[in-house]
């Protein structure tokens, strides 16, 4: 913990209280700490809620909003997507309500102050298309990935069988299969082989060079007649 030397009380939010890990030094440490994000996003919590609220009760510090953002991304490492859903759909209501205005604005100006106007609708426009982006985001967070995955077994006699296989992967969720089977074919061999024109349904072959059958010469000459 960092304290004045005058014995005073330090200012609210001047109080930054740092724990060692085994083996480490102090420039270590302090490293360490400025590096990760939490103190540095802490210090920025610290400042805008400064500025935004005034004077909170009991005066949290940079320990405190570090401690509380280092808490939202341990949940959302584990799979929780609380943060990110609350995040995504603040910003879309506040684009949305900055679109609102201004392209009220934009309107208001239509008559006698036409570049004013078009300034006004063109940030519009970038704020509508950033609420969208933002809905879209949170649509692609939640709605499940769908991916094909083809499986190539090459049966005994050289037949080739193809199988796809489509996996369902939900949003922040445990990858699953669409019919709740796991994520296999038959294994080779027993696969039904590809059927050619035999009426029996036996496989298709596979062409080699051994015992194939001579192609008969197109332009071979004939005798002719006398």
């Amino acid at each position: 913990m960092t304290k004045p030397k005058t014995g005073k009380k330090p200012p609210a939010g001047s109080v930054l209280t740092v724990t060692a890990e085994k083996g480490e030094t102090e420039a270590d440490t302090m490293a360490r700490v400025i590096v990760s994000p939490f103190l540095r996003h802490g210090c920025l919590g610290h400042g805008v809620a400064a500025k935004a609220f005034g004077k909170l009760p009991s005066e949290p510090d940079y320990n405190d909003f570090g401690k509380a953002i280092k808490a939202r991304a341990k949940a959302a490492a584990e799979g929780d997507l609380t943060l990110a859903t609350e995040i995504l759909v603040s910003q879309a209501l506040s684009l949305d309500a900055m679109f609102a205005e201004l392209a009220r604005r934009s309107v208001m100006n239509f008559g006698d102050y036409p570049l004013a106007a078009e300034r006004y609708a063109r940030l519009a426009f970038k704020a509508q298309s950033n609420s969208r982006a933002s809905l879209e985001a949170l649509a692609k967070l939640h709605q499940p990935r769908e991916q094909t995955v083809r499986h190539v077994h090459v049966n005994e006699g050289g037949q080739a069988v193809i199988a796809d296989n489509v996996h369902h992967h939900g949003g922040g969720k445990e990858n699953e299969n669409s019919n709740g089977q796991p994520h296999t074919t038959n294994t080779a061999g027993t696969s039904s082989a590809l059927l050619g024109q035999d009426a029996e349904g036996n496989g298709l072959p596979i062409s080699s060079s051994e015992g194939q059958p001579a192609m008969p010469n197109a332009r071979r000459q004939r005798k002719r007649r006398t």
